[in-house]
């Protein structure tokens, strides 16, 4: 009795300083003050400037222009699965990747049954084959379909800027690249030329791009066509600065890979441990292991063990996957 009453006056204490250092500390250290000078410094005083009617009508333009922008994708944070699928480069319809994925849970649900893995387990195994596995294999596919769009698109913006300063017009700059550039750079571009043939203006029809292809290069090709098409400007010497910005964002993303290859390759090692060492202990002793899946404590178990590591596998991702 007194060692509960001990414990129960040792998680009050605790929960008594967790809730004054939230709110005390703040105020005792002075970070509230630092805070409020910080904004008072920061705060911007009204200036008398004499500025030109005409700059003044450009930046209200490209504001505008901004906030457009910025409104339409807080609307579409939440991607449909459709959506998802042509960002994979699929040209599946929801139904069929519903059924396929539906199909690949039973197989492995019959497939863990059959083997004596027990209801548990091959309720696991099937959710996890059913509803993970397929919606990996898009983020593997969208992934590596728009690491070949980002490779080929610093060149397509070249071709663009030479074509826009030879004297050819942009719409027709966009149709030589579609008719060169590889995939999946050239059924992009292909898109925006169909979708301006049927009456979107070409400036909405480039900013779309970002809806198909969700990468910050993306948008900064449709921010810069979408601008210069409402208030005007060198196209060329815009769209020259996006190439060598494009260009320098490559070699820092290929700067940061080769840099974090070193935790990239230890996280592996210590998630491709445990998976290790259980098959060689199934392969020396395989009645002191098989336990985990015959047994309903061992299957309960070995479900924990796996949601731990892939929580772990998730954090560890996280940790090093760097965002620029």
């Amino acid at each position: 009795m007194n060692m509960q009453a001990l414990a129960l006056a040792s998680l009050a204490a605790v929960a008594i300083g967790g809730i004054a250092w939230v709110f005390l500390y703040p105020l005792l250290s002075g970070e509230k003050k630092a805070e409020s000078r910080r904004a008072t410094v920061a705060k911007s005083e009204p200036v008398a400037r004499n500025v030109d009617k005409n700059q003044r009508s450009r930046r209200e333009q490209v504001e505008g222009t901004l906030k457009d922008l910025e409104a339409r994708r807080a609307k579409e944070k939440r991607i449909p699965l459709s959506v998802r699928l042509a960002q994979a480069g699929l040209n599946w319809s929801t139904q069929k990747f519903t059924v396929v994925s539906a199909v690949l849970a039973a197989v492995i649900f019959a497939a863990a049954m059959l083997g004596g893995g027990g209801l548990l387990g091959a309720t696991g195994l099937a959710f996890a084959g059913g509803f993970g596995l397929p919606r990996w294999a898009l983020g593997f596919l969208k992934k590596r379909r728009e690491q070949a769009f980002l490779k080929a698109l610093p060149d397509a913006v070249d071709v663009i800027v030479r074509g826009i300063k030879a004297g050819l017009p942009l719409f027709d700059s966009i149709k030589v690249v579609a008719a060169d550039a590889p995939e999946p750079l050239k059924s992009e571009f292909l898109a925006i030329i169909e979708t301006q043939a049927i009456g979107m203006p070409l400036g909405e029809a480039c900013g779309r791009l970002f809806e198909r292809m969700p990468l910050p290069e993306a948008n900064f090709f449709g921010i810069v066509v979408a601008i210069q098409q409402k208030s005007g400007g060198n196209l060329s010497e815009a769209l020259g600065n996006l190439s060598k910005v494009l260009r320098d964002r490559k070699k820092m993303a290929e700067k940061i890979q080769a840099m974090s290859m070193e935790a990239k390759a230890s996280a592996g090692i210590i998630g491709a441990m445990p998976p290790a060492v259980m098959t060689i202990v199934y392969i020396t002793t395989p009645d002191y292991i098989s336990l985990l899946w015959t047994h309903p404590t061992g299957q309960l178990m070995l479900v924990g063990c796996v949601i731990w590591m892939t929580i772990g596998i998730f954090v560890m991702k996280k940790m090093i996957n760097f965002d620029f």
